[in-house]
């Protein structure tokens, strides 16, 4: 019997394997945007069991150009959005906004929850979503929580070789580079900033983990719960010792954005990591404001700055649960009663590109 199951396991191995060569294979011809299939539901949690969505284009103009990064942690598919009627003028480059989904999402699904390829359409902006593969995580999720083995790391390193083809081939400014990350993915996003603050002038979490609170599979369940102290990682060359100030741990500025009836990532989360930051980049917290824009949800922002700049963000959304805020109606975990965070993430992340 034992036999049998291992001989069924390889078989299933070799169907998968090969269903992914073909989705390399198809993922590097380029390709136009056109209407999506209807999505499955989907989970996008960290470690929670999910079904395959439907990874289709977003109907937006502009270009939905597939291609594939090869990395540490082997090749990882990437979907770019390049807004319709660029005129360029000579030697402009452009920003570029990383998005992540979350687990059992794809690029596709995010794009359609959160519109944000119809923002860079009208702010001139290039928005690059890379594809978990179903080998790496049955779940479809980001492992931002393999740190033990190394497999987080990895993981990072092979979605900043996605930000550096893409620039090879496309205009993009890297000294405006952006990540932004929902669930599973908002974790890898803080993960990727903290592990190379020096390669991103803002991060944006979205109902994620700071990036250092787990370690393995079980530990990050306990994490999402918020029954784990938020910690960091050490920045690739660079020593975290006590009292490290913004010089030696060049922390990007932080948004935090975070529902709190999200029932999947506990809301302690979201003031946990904000918490962590500032205090890495030496800021203190201005005065709790709450703001509500017509009926949509109300929310608690905290402020926190150094030398009277804005460097982490915390918005807390009034009962919004673990979805997109001001997403897509009809859409799994896609909240239109909310705040807008698309416009919200924008607006943080070109604050940013002011200061450069």
């Amino acid at each position: 019997m034992a036999r049998r199951s291992r001989l069924f396991s390889l078989s299933a191995l070799t169907r998968a394997y090969q269903r992914n060569l073909k989705a390399f294979a198809r993922a590097a011809r380029p390709v136009r945007a056109k209407a999506p299939a209807a999505p499955r539901r989907v989970v996008p949690a960290p470690a929670v069991p999910a079904r395959r969505a439907a990874s289709k284009p977003v109907p937006a103009r502009g270009e939905w150009v597939g291609g594939v990064a090869p990395g540490p942690a082997g090749a990882r598919r990437y979907h770019l959005y390049i807004p319709p009627g660029l005129a360029l003028k000579a030697d402009e480059k452009l920003p570029l906004l990383v998005m992540l989904h979350g687990c059992g999402q794809t690029g596709g699904d995010l794009a359609a929850a959160t519109r944000m390829n119809r923002l860079a359409a009208r702010e001139r902006f290039l928005v690059l979503y890379p594809e978990q593969e179903r080998m790496a995580n049955a779940h479809g999720c980001w492992n931002w929580f393999e740190r033990r083995n190394g497999k987080a790391q990895a993981e990072a390193a092979t979605l900043l070789a996605a930000v550096d083809k893409v620039a090879r081939r496309y205009p993009v400014d890297l000294a405006r580079v952006a990540v932004a990350g929902l669930s599973a993915g908002a974790s890898m996003a803080v993960l990727m900033a903290a592990l190379y603050p020096q390669r991103f002038c803002a991060v944006a979490m979205h109902s994620g983990v700071a990036p250092g609170t787990a370690e393995s599979a079980a530990t990050a369940l306990a994490a999402m719960h918020g029954r784990r102290a938020a910690h960091l990682p050490e920045p690739l060359g660079v020593s975290l010792n006590q009292g490290a100030t913004p010089s030696v741990l060049p922390l990007p500025p932080l948004l935090v954005l975070h529902g709190d009836a999200d029932g999947v990532v506990s809301v302690r989360n979201a003031a946990a990591t904000a918490l962590l930051w500032a205090d890495a980049l030496g800021a203190r917290a201005g005065a709790l404001r709450t703001l509500q824009r017509g009926q949509r949800h109300a929310m608690r922002v905290t402020e926190f700055k150094t030398r009277g700049r804005t460097v982490v963000a915390l918005r807390e959304v009034a009962g919004l649960a673990h979805a997109w805020s001001g997403g897509v109606a009809q859409l799994p975990f896609s909240d239109p009663a909310g705040p807008d965070a698309s416009a919200l993430v924008w607006a943080f992340v070109a604050r940013q590109f002011a200061k450069k």
